[in-house]
């Protein structure tokens, strides 16, 4: 298992302090890694920029040739890249699985899109060509909860607009995205898309540098405010990817055995740990009982593990640190009046393992529901009036996603143009598109990913005035 940096195309040792990389399923160490320097980070970016001088004249064929190698490279190693997702993750084989393939089709969407060339007539009797022009080297910073997919969703439409591109892993998960850069590398030249590993020092090493054109981040509100208050003096491009409160509202006129499955999968899709999770429920008081006694079923069934176990369908908690923020949530929301209706599990004792958590009883002003857990826990909340729950839904610094469950869907596109939030789902949520934008209102981000616009974000205009 390669645990080098990949520098110009080649795998390199960082120099710096080493740092491990535990499974959250039993707390042992499977790797020890050491960190890429500052003076590494420098040679990392050079050599990306010199790559950029002639990989931004390549022809659109010869990337398209590529992305196509690389994702049926990607589908003939998709257990090995699964066993090391589930190790360093957590989550169940089978959804690691869904991570990869769903990664390699990717891919092959990205390559389908062309970057488009605008003629104007000019009024005046010119011609004016409006180019896309790529940007140089993009930094790409990547989360631990979706480390290969996101990695993906970062790299490939920096490198289908010619830019030259490094990417700096979380430290919990960097396995899967060093396998992905290796790949990559089988593929395009030397420098255009390369690694750097280490904390958060090496990120923001990468992500203030001078001569790094453009930063794409997927993470914290937090860390992605530093990084836009650090793009001010060079005037770096800078798309953010960050937290969000997702709220679903579920109408009266629902079949409960329906949506039950699909809002269970949507609040618990890796085990919760999602950007665009659906992180708080109202739900009408006419269904209520009847949903939250179907979504207790649906927790309770749950065979919580090891993700390498065949038999596991919910992993671990990634990493200490969320784990305990859980878990402090939690318990102030039953020290608060909420109660716990799933089932009390016996957990195994080493791991960072919480079971499908159903919290009732509850209202805002509770952490619970005001903020992101990202994990396994969900407050459910009666309702019976829409307009006092459209403006609680929206009462938030939040503002990724959101979804209506109804039967009567131009009633829910009503209540749908009312949220305060860059994607809302009718009858799910969370199944992301690679075709249609996504991005976050408010403290969820800045920018967008996704279909031709988010495309094109990793490049500046470029107009040409032709007079005859």
């Amino acid at each position: 298992m390669n645990i080098n940096m990949i520098l110009n195309g080649e795998s390199v040792s960082g120099l710096g302090e080493t740092f491990s990389v535990l499974n959250p399923a039993n707390e042992q160490i499977i790797a020890e890694i050491p960190s890429t320097t500052v003076e590494q980070v420098n040679q990392t970016i050079a050599a990306a920029e010199e790559a950029f001088k002639t990989w931004k004249n390549v022809d659109d064929d010869t990337i398209n040739s590529a992305f196509s190698k690389i994702a049926n490279d990607i589908r003939l190693a998709k257990d090995e890249i699964a066993q090391l997702i589930t190790l360093e993750q957590g989550k169940p084989l089978g959804l690691a699985q869904f991570e990869v393939e769903g990664g390699a089709n990717w891919i092959e969407y990205i390559a389908s899109l062309e970057v488009p060339v605008e003629t104007i007539q000019d009024p005046g009797g010119k011609i004016i060509k409006v180019y896309n022009r790529p940007l140089g080297v993009v930094a790409s910073i990547t989360p631990w909860n979706w480390p290969f997919l996101i990695a993906i969703w970062h790299l490939f439409p920096a490198l289908k607009t010619k830019n030259t591109v490094v990417n700096k892993p979380s430290e919990y998960t960097p396995l899967s995205t060093i396998k992905l850069v290796e790949i990559i590398n089988r593929h395009l030249p030397k420098g255009v898309c390369s690694i750097v590993l280490g904390k958060g020092a090496v990120g923001q090493t990468l992500s203030e540098h001078t001569d790094v054109a453009k930063v794409t981040f997927t993470g914290s509100t937090r860390t992605g405010q530093s990084i836009l208050s650090h793009s001010v003096n060079t005037l770096k491009s800078v798309v953010l990817e960050l937290g969000g409160n997702d709220v679903g509202i579920v109408l009266d006129d629902v079949d409960v055995e329906e949506v039950a499955p699909k809002i269970f999968g949507s609040a618990f899709l890796n085990m919760g740990q999602t950007c665009a999770a659906l992180k708080r429920l109202y739900v009408h008081e006419n269904v209520y009982d009847a949903l939250t006694q179907k979504l207790t079923e649906i927790a309770d069934s749950q065979a919580v593990g090891n993700g390498t176990d065949v038999t596991t369908t919910f992993g671990p908690v990634q990493n200490k640190m969320q784990y305990n923020k859980v878990k402090a949530m939690i318990d102030d929301a039953v020290q608060n009046g909420g109660k716990i209706i799933t089932q009390a599990k016996q957990l195994p004792e080493k791991g960072y393992f919480i079971a499908p958590t159903l919290v009732t009883n509850l209202k805002e002003g509770i952490s619970l529901v005001d903020d992101e857990q990202f994990g396994p826990a969900l407050p459910i909340i009666k309702f019976r009036d829409i307009q006092d729950v459209i403006k609680k839904a929206n009462n938030t610094s939040f503002g990724l996603g959101g979804s209506v469950w109804s039967k009567d869907i131009e009633k829910a596109q009503e209540i749908a143009n009312q949220l305060e939030t860059g994607t809302v789902w009718i009858n799910s949520h969370s199944d992301l598109s690679p075709a249609a934008e996504f991005g976050g209102w408010k403290l969820s981000g800045l920018g967008y990913s996704f279909g031709l616009s988010g495309l094109l974000l990793y490049t500046h205009k470029q107009a040409v005035h032709i007079t005859q």
